[in-house]
């Protein structure tokens, strides 16, 4: 775990639209622990601090909670749908050595053949990673790709110690050539020079 994981949680009693403004506006987010059988605590979080942490998919915080440590991992952001502001975090207890399942998002890489591109078909991969060690993406290398050439998932090199859990013949990459949209040139022949649009029409009826 790295020192910018690690967040001081205020536990809280207080609940409902209200308060959670209030909190929104004193620079925290409210947020719920749960999972483990245990019963859901609700904590305030460090606004600034965790808004961080949460660019990064599949977070895992370190909770400093009254003294007591936690690890927790970020399953659900709530945010505003017009201003993006977080309105709530989902998390979920784990445990040193556990394994998970995440989404992991994937990163392609490298430049095809010249003239070709590549169509990324799936965007996430789902695998099952320790808690600990939790890939912020997985790489998929195009590099001197060939038009027609594709990568499946078990194609994907994931990081040691993970476990797909996509179907291995879902498609990921596709390589092609792009196809030109060419718009049908409907634009009228100009007039010849020194002729008027009117006699123009005219020579076209007559033809």
């Amino acid at each position: 775990m790295s020192e910018d994981t690690k967040v001081v949680a205020e536990l809280r009693e207080s609940f409902g639209k209200g308060f959670a403004r209030r909190l929104r506006a004193a620079g925290k987010i409210p947020a719920v622990i749960y999972g483990h059988g245990t019963e859901p605590v609700h904590v305030a979080l460090p606004g600034h601090q965790v808004s961080l942490i949460i660019r990064r998919a599949n977070a895992l915080l370190e909770l400093d909670i009254e003294g007591k440590g936690q690890l927790a991992l970020v399953k659900d952001v709530q945010r505003d749908p017009v201003h993006q502001i977080i309105e709530h975090i989902d998390l979920l207890v784990v445990k040193k050595g556990e394994k998970v399942t995440i989404d992991v998002p994937l990163v392609v890489t490298g430049e095809t053949f010249p003239g070709t591109i590549a169509n990324l078909d799936a965007t996430t991969l789902s695998i099952e990673a320790e808690a600990t060690h939790i890939p912020q993406n997985v790489e998929v290398s195009v590099e001197g790709l060939e038009e027609g050439a594709h990568i499946t998932a078990a194609d994907v090199k994931l990081p040691k110690g993970s476990t797909l859990l996509t179907d291995p013949d879902t498609l990921v990459v596709a390589v092609s050539v792009p196809v030109l949209d060419l718009e049908t040139d409907t634009t009228a022949e100009e007039p010849a020079e020194g002729e008027t649009e009117e006699e123009a029409a005219q020579e076209d009826a007559a033809e």
